[in-house]
């Protein structure tokens, strides 16, 4: 396939390259023929990513899929700064990327909030750690708090938490520091159904009103759909950019509503069977 699909959308990896080259808006962030090659514990040289490009627009909303262990993960390690390429280069507003960068929020699979700190002091470690007052720190966390619908249980640890409850706190944690950038690496996946349709939602609220750039790592296609602006298919291990489908379903969008819409159900079947072939190979 040489040109975009006017069916669905999708667009190989190369013509997405120079039709992103070409938007009036430069890329906030910019993985430029990336490699990245692993030395195991044998000795062995394995490579996770190939000839790899992608580029995310200022307030862009990115959804990543591709096979189990494709190198999903190590792409956003890339652009956190906590890893280097093999070869190629990742840029962060047009600058290399040298080392952990502060205007990235990264919210992990697995809660990464304090175990001995309530909800209150695990939401202002942020503010607290960057500088800030404490009671200004304390502050911005009850406003957060309050945000994320966790009102009335900031006395309350982790422990005493949902994974739904604990998910929205791991979420005022990120974007309590203001961050430019999103990176989200499978975060809901341990959830419930119920819970999961919640959290995206939620998800949605809080990055409409605050616009970071955002890469989000998902197995599921229903949910990179609901959340993306595009979603990008990776190919197995070694991963490259397969093809990327622009979402053009309308924003504000709920969740509940959106799976059901002829559009929705119509990408899903379009990226399931480009990514098929990849899963089954």
């Amino acid at each position: 396939m040489n040109s975009v699909d006017a069916r669905s959308g999708a667009v190989p990896a190369r013509a997405a390259q120079s039709t992103e080259a070409g938007a009036s808006v430069p890329p906030v962030i910019e993985l430029d023929r990336v490699a990245r090659r692993f030395t195991s514990p044998e000795g062995k040289i394995i490579q996770a990513l190939r000839d790899f490009s992608m580029t995310v627009r200022p307030g862009e909303f990115c959804a990543v899929v591709g096979p189990t262990g494709c190198g999903k993960s190590t792409t956003l390690g890339l652009i956190a700064g906590l890893a280097r390429p093999s070869a190629g280069a990742v840029r962060i507003e047009g600058k290399p990327v040298e080392g952990v960068e502060p205007r990235i929020g990264f919210v992990f699979q697995q809660d990464a909030v304090f175990p001995w700190k309530n909800v209150l002091d695990n939401v202002s470690a942020g503010p607290l750690f960057r500088g800030k007052p404490k009671e200004e720190a304390l502050a911005a966390a009850r406003d957060w708090v309050r945000r994320v619908g966790l009102a009335g249980f900031e006395a309350h640890y982790p422990h005493q938490l949902s994974g739904g409850m604990r998910k929205r706190v791991a979420l005022a944690q990120t974007f309590i520091n203001g961050p430019d950038i999103l990176l989200m690496d499978e975060p809901f996946s341990a959830l419930d159904v119920q819970t999961r349709s919640l959290m995206q939602d939620e998800l949605l609220q809080l990055w409409s009103k605050h616009r970071a750039a955002v890469v989000f790592v998902t197995h599921d296609i229903d949910e990179a759909i609901t959340l993306a602006d595009r979603v990008f298919v990776l190919t197995r291990g070694p991963a490259t950019v397969k093809s990327v489908y622009a979402i053009d379903l309308p924003r504000p969008r709920v969740v509940a509503e959106a799976r059901y819409s002829a559009r929705f159900i119509e990408l899903s079947r379009q990226i399931w069977n480009d990514l098929r072939d990849e899963v089954t190979i």
